[in-house]
């Protein structure tokens, strides 16, 4: 939100310095992010002087151009070659001097040079008001009134003053301060002085010629509609004074009559609209709601298609405008109008939050409406913008005010209790004062007592509605930085389960970052387009866009997502880790689990100059699974393949008969809509799980054997479709508690095997606690583990 340092002077009489503002705007909660030093006219007709005409001659070798000699002020009067064919003397003229630069309405600015134009010296430029931005007119030069003084500079002849922008991040609650107005309270507060608000005094109707007939018929999007006509009106182009206003903020000035408009939508952040009242069929304005694919040109000159949920301004046949949102292309103001009809609404925020995001359409209007303007400001800023029309546009108030408010929308009822007000923020402020800053925002004291007073809100502080928020705005315009720092923190000692999930979670990634991972914490919104069961889905029922409009159902697409931006910037070597949650529904029961999730793509290592770059595979994720699950001690898992279709192959780690961690590699078709071109290894823990698991944990201390392990190797011959965990989780069966350990090193595939057999070798640890183990006892347990691999995985033993 931009907001004019001159422009709040109006409302607030202060000689506060703009940098001394911007503090306290932001002290008060309205967050300056930038202030900006503007020019009302580029250049500040810097280097432009009033200057007369004393003389003027016929070029002597062109015909269109004259000689002249100009009194600016100075020691001798400038010879300059001019254009104009209304170059005349006696005139009062603005001089651009030589060494000025001039800036154009239209086009790169550019320097006044002494020159020769046909022969003849020029030591200047007389100007026309487009050539220094003062206009679009190109007829001619400018020629100023006779009492012009010469010599004076033209910035203070025209009264141009500097002003400065305040460039303010406006937080959505605070729908009160989207206005100079609203600005200018806070920092009345603050300062504790008064506020001045344009006087409306001199408002009368002139006559009733124009009545307009004005129908809602529907009251719960429209609660408040006025309205009034102006004839006798010339469209033109904008005052200076106007057009230098809107400017600063950013504002481009269209005519007199919409400038109007949008400057007290400015002033009080009360949007108006004035339609072409001879473009109002039937006399009459009904304000309702029109049939579902009603196709309306707005003033972009768009074709759009209404829903039926569109609140639209009509007349007796076709509709005008999009209610609070974007006018119409054919009832708007022209440069042939002669008579408005003028509009001022409190329209309902949501139905207008709902319209402006069904067709796209962000204006200053809609951008008010949608937070909560002011029902009491509708008459008062009519009432503004039809006097301001009147003094820059001419004609007469042909109409009474109409003002349809059949159910007055109250202001909230708040019981504040100094002792409640001392207690939040830690510190005892006057009552006095109490009282002083909620009358300073405009917040009516009822009734007052020694424990505290009754409070009425204005409904336009629709963030204001509890004796919290009440105290939160005594706070900010007290000030943050006047609140004390105690010496001493009390708090009380609070228990929790033990182990806590952050501690769990914070083991964990100090596991992974040490091995080379990175965290990322990724939105929980993502695009429907990712779920392969929309009816699952948790839909937004308001989005922000289509790439946000359902919860997401896992956390592949998220880590997906941070791994093509890296790609796309040459990093295409990465390690990830993120906890989060996903989201389902299922027979209208809402569900959120935690989710941990690892990913790796790219290579594992680097290529230096003795070794070459290591691709990242399936087994080195695999091993930071298994090293996580030892760091928990969760022992005894379950190993099946994979049924994840996200997956083109993985494993499934059980426990308790649940799925503790799926991992394995990405399928295209997700890597796909992700837009990622690598193969991408990933691991999901539920983390729900794996808390309930280490809650029940119990480590009991043992220790190391001072006796030594054995090692018995097996090979084997066994079929294709029998794992590596099917043959250890046997062995595990068989012994116990001396066999220590299982693995495989070595696994062959080929054709000197029988079709559909494959070879492994495994290594068998054995150890005793309390004594050396003999030969018989080892001996008993290898033929036990032979037997029960031959019995169980059909292995044959190979010599």
């Amino acid at each position: 939100m931009k907001i004019s340092y001159n422009w709040l002077k109006e409302f607030v009489n202060t000689d506060k310095s703009p940098q001394e503002i911007s503090t306290i705007l932001t002290g008060t909660g309205l967050e300056v992010e930038s202030v900006e030093k503007v020019q009302a006219i580029p250049g500040g007709l810097e280097g432009l002087v009033i200057g007369f005409v004393k003389e003027t001659a016929q070029h002597p070798n062109a015909d269109r151009l004259k000689v002249t000699k100009v009194d600016v002020g100075g020691p001798a009067d400038l010879q300059i070659v001019c254009g104009a064919a209304n170059v005349a003397a006696g005139q009062k003229v603005v001089v651009a001097t030589v060494g000025t630069t001039v800036h154009p309405t239209t086009g790169e600015p550019f320097l006044i040079k002494e020159s020769k134009i046909r022969g003849e010296v020029s030591l200047g430029m007389i100007c026309a008001e487009d050539e220094i931005g003062l206009g679009n007119s190109h007829d001619g030069i400018m020629i100023l009134a006779e009492d012009a003084p010469v010599g004076t500079l033209a910035k203070e002849y025209f009264k141009l003053n500097d002003d400065y922008m305040y460039e303010i991040g406006l937080t959505p609650n605070r729908a009160d301060a989207v206005s100079h107005l609203g600005t200018a309270r806070d920092i009345a507060a603050f300062l504790k002085i008064g506020i001045t608000k344009p006087d409306v005094s001199a408002f009368k109707v002139d006559n009733t010629d124009r009545v307009i007939e004005v129908v809602v018929e529907n009251e719960a999007a429209a609660p408040r509609y006025a309205d009034l006509t102006i004839s006798g009106i010339e469209v033109k182009e904008s005052p200076q004074w106007l057009k230098e206003r809107l400017a600063v903020i950013g504002v481009r000035a269209i005519n007199n009559v919409v400038d109007a408009t949008n400057y007290v939508l400015h002033d009080l952040g009360q949007p108006l609209h004035a339609f072409d009242a001879d473009a109002i069929k039937g006399n009459k304005v009904i304000v309702k709601n029109v049939a579902e694919g009603t196709v309306f040109k707005t003033l972009d000159d768009v074709d759009r298609k209404l829903s039926a949920d569109d609140l639209m301004i009509c007349n007796a046949e076709v509709p005008m405008c999009i209610a609070g949102v974007f006018g119409g292309a054919d009832s708007g103001v022209k440069a042939t109008t002669t008579s408005i009809f003028l509009e001022s609404a409190y329209f309902n925020a949501v139905s207008v939050r709902k319209t402006a995001k069904r067709h796209n359409l962000k204006t200053d209007a809609s951008f008010r409406f949608e937070r909560g303007t002011d029902p009491d400001m509708v008459v008062f800023a009519l009432k503004r913008a039809a006097l301001l029309i009147k003094e820059i546009a001419g004609g007469q108030i042909s109409s009474d005010i109409i003002d349809l408010y059949p159910n007055p929308v109250a202001p909230f009822d708040v019981d504040l209790g100094y002792a409640n007000v001392h207690r939040l923020i830690g510190q005892v402020i006057p009552h006095e004062e109490i009282k002083a800053i909620i009358t300073a925002l405009d917040i009516q004291i009822v009734s007052e007592s020694a424990e505290g007073v009754i409070l009425k809100v204005p409904p336009y502080r629709v963030d204001v509605t509890r004796d919290v928020d009440v105290i939160e705005e005594i706070l900010r315009i007290y000030g943050y930085n006047n609140i004390a720092i105690p010496t001493q923190v009390r708090a009380s000692l609070s228990a929790s389960p033990k182990p806590e999930k952050d501690t769990v979670q914070n083991m964990l990634s100090d596991l992974l970052t040490a091995n080379g991972f990175n965290e990322i914490m990724s939105n929980s919104l993502t695009k429907s387009a990712y779920s392969s069961d929309l009816d699952s889905a948790v839909k937004i029922l308001n989005p922000l866009s289509s790439d946000l409009d359902v919860m997401r159902q896992t956390m592949v697409y998220s880590g997906l997502e941070a791994i093509a931006y890296n790609q796309n910037r040459q990093n295409a070597d990465v390690k990830f880790y993120e906890f989060g949650k996903v989201y389902s529904i299922k027979d209208d029961k809402y569900n959120e689990s935690q989710r941990f999730a690892i990913f790796m793509s790219g290579a594992t290592t680097s290529a230096q100059w003795n070794q070459k770059a290591t691709a990242a595979t399936f087994y080195n994720l695999k091993a930071i699974v298994d090293g996580i699950l030892q760091k928990l001690n969760i022992n005894d898992v379950t190993v099946e393949d994979a049924t994840c279709s996200k997956m083109a192959y993985g494993l499934n780690y059980i426990k308790n008969g649940k799925t503790l961690v799926k991992l394995g590699s990405v399928s295209k078709d997700a890597l796909k809509k992700a837009d990622v071109d690598k193969e991408v290894f990933w691991a999901d823990f539920s983390f729900d799980q794996v808390m309930q698991i280490v809650k029940k944990n119990k480590i009991v201390y043992q220790e190391i054997s001072k006796f030594p392990a054995v090692k018995r190797d097996l090979s084997m011959l066994i079929d294709n479709h029998i794992t590596f965990g099917q043959l250890k989780q046997i062995a595990q069966r068989t012994e116990r508690k001396l066999l220590k350990d299982v693995t495989v090193f070595d696994v062959y595939q080929g054709d000197k095997l029988p079709a559909g057999k494959k070879s492994y070798a495994l290594s068998f640890i054995i150890q005793d606690a309390e004594k050396t183990l003999t030969d018989k006892t080892i001996d008993a347990i290898m033929q036990k583990l032979i037997y029960n691999l031959q019995k169980e995985a059909g292995a044959e033993i190979r010599k």
